[in-house]
């Protein structure tokens, strides 16, 4: 492992690079194509396009092309598969359908079978109204930049002649052990020695992607399994449970008195923990337990980890104590993996609960994430409570404010708004004002050693935001 000394000589251009902005694009956000269905853009008209025009991209030579879908449990999947389906055959590629089944499992899926691309069907923790689509390159790995805007291109132009002809079109297939392949492999993840036996584990689901793989996965290792949210019924992903609602994942570990909880989003590419006492433990946290733990066995890549500009403060400070880095990124897992593959770290995620650990995957993987806490408790035998307390957070304060069309940060008022909350907090914490890759909303976060302070200023800029917005 690279020392801190060594690895300081990239830190000027990381600088450089940590607050850089996306290229504007017409389709795509931070995280593939979102937005509320037969709305805007997601439609089966805007699927179908898709599809065309990423095959138009990726159709490479005469062989047979193989693209692989998987999905969440939205209902809107059944109008956004076929359509995407009809846009690949039409361009003489071959599908293979997943159903059900997480991110990560497609990413990894994709590598497996070889395929030229992978299509993930969700809006990850959005509400089950709004939906998405993902891609994945033949490495596993999420579309750069440059070639979202050249299928942005070829949507917009169309594919014309590179249509195939009669006799090409593709063929759609289901491979109905999609599930139990990405099963075997989460579990590799796991000690091979090690087994759960005698843990008890709350599992969310989310009604969502992993609402079959997770406890099963878990239950295969031996765990003593309480599954909850999953039930999906296309319409209630998300709804009271997952990731970002986790009252009922906390209410149920308490009841059940179970060592751990563990809370996915409906894709299953974020996690976030439960400890016994009913206590959340974010993404920010799960970093530094993982990163301590992986530096303790010699298994860190580079002195550090890669984080966004949304994670605490105190994670930086609990980090360099442990002459480890933090290095950020734009908020993002795509951009958090970009920075991770360019500077050789395998370590990196999101306070959200994204984690990305290159060793195993090539996107974020609540499962696996959580299987690496699991482990750390399993070998340590200490309960989560103490193991998921690494540091003291700052107080941080996240708002998000809705609003229906125009640019509000753009203001003049909203401009001198965090100007002037900026100049209040000086060197005692961070703002972040910034809008959404994938919802309409401006996310408003600040964090310092004065909580009380952090709250006016955060309240001050949304209020600002929304007299403007009005």
């Amino acid at each position: 492992m690279k020392s801190a000394q060594q690895f300081g000589t990239n830190k000027q251009l990381i600088r450089l690079l940590n607050y850089g902005q996306a290229m504007v694009r017409k389709y795509f956000g931070t995280d593939g194509i979102r937005g509320t269905v037969n709305k805007g853009n997601m439609t089966g008209e805007m699927a179908l396009r898709l599809g065309m025009a990423t095959g138009r991209v990726f159709r490479r030579g005469s062989y047979r092309h193989r693209v692989v879908i998987g999905k969440d449990t939205r209902l809107s999947g059944y109008m956004i598969e076929p359509a995407l389906v009809a846009g690949f055959t039409s361009m003489g590629m071959d599908v293979f359908l997943f159903g059900p089944i997480p991110t990560p499992a497609v990413a990894f899926l994709t590598r497996s079978m070889r395929a030229d691309l992978g299509v993930m069907i969700s809006a990850s923790h959005n509400k089950f109204e709004d939906n998405g689509i993902k891609l994945f390159g033949p490495d596993g790995y999420k579309l750069s930049d440059e070639l979202e805007a050249e299928i942005e291109g070829f949507m917009d132009d169309g594919v014309g002649e590179h249509v195939a002809s009669a006799d090409g079109l593709g063929r759609a297939k289901r491979i109905d052990d999609a599930q139990a392949r990405y099963i075997e492999f989460a579990k590799r993840t796991f000690p091979r020695q090690g087994n759960l036996g005698g843990v008890k584990i709350v599992v969310d689901c989310a009604h969502g992607a992993a609402y079959k793989v997770a406890p099963t996965a878990l239950w295969e290792l031996g765990a003593d399994i309480i599954s909850i949210g999953v039930d999906p019924d296309g319409m209630n992903i998300n709804k009271g449970c997952g990731s970002t609602d986790t009252a009922l994942l906390r209410e149920t570990v308490l009841q059940e008195k179970a060592d751990i909880g563990i809370s996915l989003d409906g894709d299953a590419d974020r996690v976030i923990i439960c400890d016994e006492n009913g206590k959340i433990v974010d993404g920010d946290q799960i970093m530094g337990l993982i990163a301590t733990d992986w530096k303790h066995h010699e298994r860190l890549t580079a002195p550090g980890l890669v984080a966004t500009v949304m994670s605490n403060l105190g994670l930086e400070r609990y980090l360099q104590s442990q002459d480890l880095d933090l290095i950020r990124t734009n908020v993002g897992d795509r951009y958090v993996v970009e920075r991770m593959r360019a500077l050789g770290f395998n370590l990196g995620g999101e306070q959200s609960g994204h984690m990305i650990m290159s060793d195993y995957s090539t996107t974020g993987d609540g499962l696996i994430a959580a299987l690496q806490v699991l482990a750390v408790m399993q070998q340590t035998g200490q309960p989560m409570s103490k193991i998921g307390n690494m540091f003291e957070p700052l107080p941080q304060l996240l708002e998000n404010v809705r609003f229906n069309s125009g640019a509000p940060l753009d203001h003049d008022r909203v401009q001198a708004a965090i100007r002037d909350a900026e100049a209040k907090l000086g060197n005692h914490g961070r703002l972040l004002v910034r809008p959404s890759g994938t919802e309409p909303v401006i996310r408003v976060m600040g964090e310092g050693d004065d909580e009380a302070l952090v709250r006016q200023l955060v309240g001050e800029i949304v209020t600002t935001i929304e007299e403007v917005a009005a």
